[in-house]
């Protein structure tokens, strides 16, 4: 088709009035030049496309290269984070410039039509994907303290390293999508990284204009105003037609002589530096040292394993073998691990086997659904940034080894399993985590499990059943211990005093899975039933 509109086009330019050819023998020999020019444009058009397709040979050639490593071990080449957002950024907006290309002829349209149709068959991640993979690195690089020059070069923790370094158009959409999500500091981090790459690259794949634009707007809303009008007037040389960037210039130059009105001689460039490296803008007055900011600086201190208990708590911990009444406990006592007192939070080793592992995942898996929290207001269940994980639930009647599981967890804890929740399964993906929160309701969470009729969430038992080469601890911020995933193993610990208040010291979180895949399963375990195997306290206040 492209090659029609050429010659029609061609035929347009260059032929007299009809007739006013063969009349003369000099007319006749001007067609020789015609058709001169005629053949040099249908080589440049040649010329042009074979370049197009040599270009896709490369990147098919490198798209199989890569699928082909991936598809030995799917499950490893995933659990790096920046490999699996490669992935969908590949089926995103790759995947969009290829369509475009493709449609250029009938026979791309035919094929894209072909594999339209095989949509139920085939799944692709769309733009709330992209802009999920992209947050989840942020997630993980803030948490983790990663250094984005590093992860440019496919670098996690100095050792561990992705299938190949980020291009400018990598860092690029990464900045993009953090400016989507109104997140102006880690735009400037990724777009100045691509400015970085895009200076080393000699076939570019990104366009300069476009990083300065997104660059100068967050690097404005960083507070960083004498910048962002640098940037801008960068972006002018380029695009000197550029209205956005005219209409933001003259707007940053009447915020700056503001500024400067204001306070002659101060520098409005200073920002508070610990907000800003925290992600939020100056204008927010973010007061880095509230409750909630404490917490956040704990936990990802507990992810990153730089909790340490102090000493004199320490040597209060030890290790035993679990006996107890039941058949379970008399043949095979338990391995324990008190790893922390007041409140007392167990470790239990090897008590879930690897055939147990496979049969719960397996039954699991079809009926995952998006992990929810429930809104203490309303009372619904719904889907949240704080929380990233799928989950499915099991009865007992589902297996054998469900109610197998069930009965041993009676064993160990000594507690009625009849009231209990169905076991849950977790699987955590890319950067998936679980930020602070209580496993019980509060005060005011009146009617949180009313429909159950069961009272009160009295206890937590978590099963491990992967382990995770980087990240992915379960941390207890206000007790300042993380426990870290252990295939087989479980912790354990009651979320309400004797008196039947919740325990604020019980506040955990499950952190950022930085390189792996996180299953775990829980059970948790109600009031009703347990009257007389944990009782009540006498006194109200009673906490012990």
């Amino acid at each position: 088709m492209a090659l029609i509109w050429l010659l029609v086009t061609l035929v347009v330019l260059v032929v007299p009035g009809q007739g006013e050819v063969f009349t003369a023998m000099t007319d006749m020999s001007r067609l020789l030049t015609t058709e001169g020019e005629m053949i040099r444009a249908v080589e440049n058009f040649i010329i042009a496309q074979e370049e197009k397709l040599e270009k896709l040979k490369k990147d098919l050639y490198e798209m199989e290269r890569v699928h082909d490593k991936a598809s030995l071990s799917p499950e490893d080449f995933l659990a790096n984070p920046i490999n699996a957002y490669l992935l969908v950024k590949r089926l995103t907006v790759d995947w969009t410039d290829l369509q475009n290309f493709m449609t250029d002829n009938s026979m791309g349209q035919e094929m894209l039509t072909n594999l339209t149709s095989m949509a139920e068959l085939l799944r692709w991640p769309d733009e709330e994907d992209l802009n999920g993979a992209a947050v989840a690195l942020m997630r993980l690089q803030d948490t983790y303290k990663l250094d984005t020059a590093h992860l440019a070069r496919g670098q996690i923790n100095g050792n561990i390293h992705a299938y190949r370094e980020l291009t400018a158009s990598d860092c690029f959409e990464l900045g993009r999508q953090s400016y989507n999500s109104g997140d102006h500091y880690h735009t400037t981090l990724w777009m100045n990284e691509a400015l970085n790459r895009y200076e080393m690259e000699t076939n570019k794949t990104v366009i300069y204009a476009d990083i300065l634009e997104y660059l100068a707007f967050s690097t404005y809303m960083q507070g960083n105003v004498r910048q962002a009008l640098k940037l801008t007037d960068e972006l002018l040389v380029e695009r000197p037609d550029h209205q956005r960037a005219l209409g933001n210039r003259a707007y940053y130059l009447e915020a700056l002589n503001s500024q400067q009105a204001k306070k002659r001689g101060d520098d409005s460039d200073n920002i508070d530096v610990e907000a800003v490296e925290k992600g939020y803008t100056v204008t927010e007055n973010v007061d880095v040292n509230d409750a909630w900011h404490r917490e956040r600086r704990s936990y990802e201190r507990l992810c990153r394993g730089e909790g340490k208990l102090l000493p004199q708590v320490a040597k209060k911990l030890n290790c035993y073998y679990q006996n107890g009444p039941t058949d379970f406990l008399r043949i095979g006592p338990v391995k324990t691990e008190v790893v922390h007192i007041h409140p007392n939070i167990y470790i239990y080793h090897d008590v879930l086997s690897d055939s147990e592992v496979a049969t719960i995942k397996e039954l699991a898996t079809p009926s995952f659904k998006r992990a929810t929290v429930q809104n203490y207001k309303t009372g619904e269940l719904e889907t949240a940034s704080y929380r990233i994980s799928k989950s499915s639930w099991l009865k007992a009647e589902d297996s054998e080894t469900v109610t197998r599981v069930n009965n041993r967890i009676g064993s160990i804890t000594g507690l009625n399993m009849d009231t209990a929740e169905e076991l849950q399964v977790a699987n955590y993906g890319l950067g998936g985590h679980y930020e602070p929160h209580y496993d019980y309701a509060q005060r005011e969470e009146k009617d949180a499990f009313k429909i159950l009729g069961t009272g009160n969430r009295i206890a937590t038992f978590l099963f491990y059943m992967s382990d995770v080469e980087a990240g992915g601890a379960t941390v207890f911020p206000h007790l300042n211990i993380a426990l870290w995933p252990k295939k087989g193993a479980a912790a354990y610990w009651y979320n309400l005093y004797p008196n039947g208040e919740g325990d604020a010291l019980t506040r955990h979180a499950a952190c950022p899975v930085l390189v792996g895949t996180k299953w775990v399963s829980n059970k948790w375990i109600h009031e009703r039933g347990q009257e007389f195997r944990r009782p009540c306290a006498l006194n109200i206040d009673a906490l012990e």
